[in-house]
């Protein structure tokens, strides 16, 4: 009976557990403003070199890093 008590306490653990990991991996850790500062840096140069037009390349390049630090762009 001591097992049985432990196993059900174990599974709403378990639950729990499951439960918190998407929020976490949802919320982002950082501000948008300081997240991915390399490819910012390197986006926001081209763009003020070359024009928007042509950096589509370090303009997505930078999205998808934000978006792997979980912000949704």
């Amino acid at each position: 009976m001591g097992n049985a008590a432990s196993v059900t306490s174990d599974a709403p653990d378990s639950a729990e557990e499951a439960g918190q990991a998407p929020a976490a991996d949802t919320k982002p850790k950082k501000k948008i403003c300081c997240a991915c500062p390399d490819t910012k840096k390197l986006r926001d140069e081209c763009i003020v070199q070359h024009g928007e037009d042509a950096c589509g390349k370090w303009i997505e390049a930078h999205r998808q890093c934000l978006r792997a630090e979980g912000f949704k762009v």
